[in-house]
């Protein structure tokens, strides 16, 4: 088979890979169609280290071409999805409700890449597969049951971590698809008012798509200052940091109000600079805010979750599909997704 890799730092291609072979609890699924990841860029720049010719990717969704003696509930054949996490929910830590970090290691559950080949391949392998891997409704497309896959469900968990109750506040740092996801869940969620912060024009008009009431545009303002302007002055109920970066990451805490909340799901692991917290909005450590880093959760019932919102219309997240490619077009679509060139939110790979 034809497997997308990383050969090494800052360097990617197309090479060949035999096809796994299932174990007992394993599933190899023949891929149908892909989206490429942000995540996959920082470990093409060594931001995440990984080993040479390791296969790249995490959101995939195909058909079932083999399955491990002791899979049961699942059939050759049949279209499924696995999420960008596949814990093994067997651990103390899967157990205990922390699936992503499985056998207690800090992200533990993303096996794709990090422990074993990803997804961006003609064939991959789901461990576990009878938890991990989730039947895809007929009235679903494979366009459709990607976005289960890593950003709906990332952007989900950001969205339940801020605690939303019905008509409350909420500000969102950066409306990349995890962002827009975010705006989708808070939506959904019953949130009162949700302030989107992005500057890049195509975006704030999905996040407007999406469910997000204002705009705050941080190139044309102190997005910090707008939003207390917005609130009243008090702030907003819970805010959630989508980009990963300091500045972000302090703005979040000075625009939540005493007793807020505020989720993180960007990953900092790219600038690598200590993420400090402003003392004065933070009460000096007496302002009872929460903060919680949170990831995606994994698993066929949390999948069965989200298709049940797009099944019912609440959801359809293909807006946020700017650009499709072949897979003898990946390269290309990877580099575009490094630059962001075009305007490139997410783009869709048909194998």
């Amino acid at each position: 088979m034809r497997a997308f890799v990383l050969r090494k730092v800052g360097e990617v291609g197309v090479i060949e890979k035999p096809i796994p072979d299932p174990g007992p609890n394993d599933v190899v699924v023949r891929t149908t169609a892909a989206l490429v990841c942000t995540t996959d860029v920082h470990v093409m720049r060594g931001v995440i280290p990984v080993a040479p010719d390791v296969t790249l990717g995490h959101e995939a969704v195909g058909v079932v071409h083999a399955l491990g003696s002791a899979v049961e509930g699942l059939t050759e054949g049949q279209r499924v999805a696995a999420a960008g996490i596949t814990p093994c929910f067997q651990c103390d830590s899967c157990q205990r409700g922390f699936s992503s970090q499985c056998r207690g290691r800090m992200l533990g559950g993303a096996r794709f890449t990090n422990q074993r080949d990803g997804t961006l391949a003609q064939y991959f392998l789901v461990n576990n597969a009878e938890a991990n891997l989730a039947p895809i409704p007929d009235e679903l497309s494979d366009h459709q049951a990607l976005y289960a896959t890593d950003m709906l469900s990332t952007g989900f968990v950001a969205a339940e971590h801020a605690e939303l109750q019905l008509g409350e506040t909420v500000a969102i740092f950066a409306q990349g698809a995890v962002g827009l996801s975010a705006t989708i869940g808070c939506r959904l969620l019953g949130a009162g008012l949700i302030i989107a912060v992005e500057s890049v024009p195509a975006r704030q008009e999905l996040a407007r798509h999406f469910g997000a009431d204002i705009i705050v545009d941080y190139s044309q303002c102190d997005p910090v200052e707008r939003i207390l302007e917005l609130t009243d002055g008090q702030g907003v109920d819970a805010a959630i940091e989508a980009l990963g970066a300091p500045h972000t990451w302090e703005a979040a805490f000075r625009v939540t109000k005493p007793g807020g909340r505020i989720s993180n799901v960007g990953y900092h692991g790219e600038v690598r600079e200590p993420l400090h917290i402003p003392l004065e909005p933070f009460g000096y450590g007496m302002s009872d805010k929460q903060v919680y880093g949170g990831f995606n959760r994994g698993g066929r019932g949390w999948l069965r979750r989200i298709f049940r919102l797009m099944e019912t219309g609440k959801v359809d997240p293909t807006p946020m599909t700017t650009h499709e490619f072949s897979f003898d077009e990946i390269e290309e679509a990877f580099r575009m997704m490094a630059s962001k060139e075009g305007g490139m939110i997410k783009p869709l790979i048909h194998f």
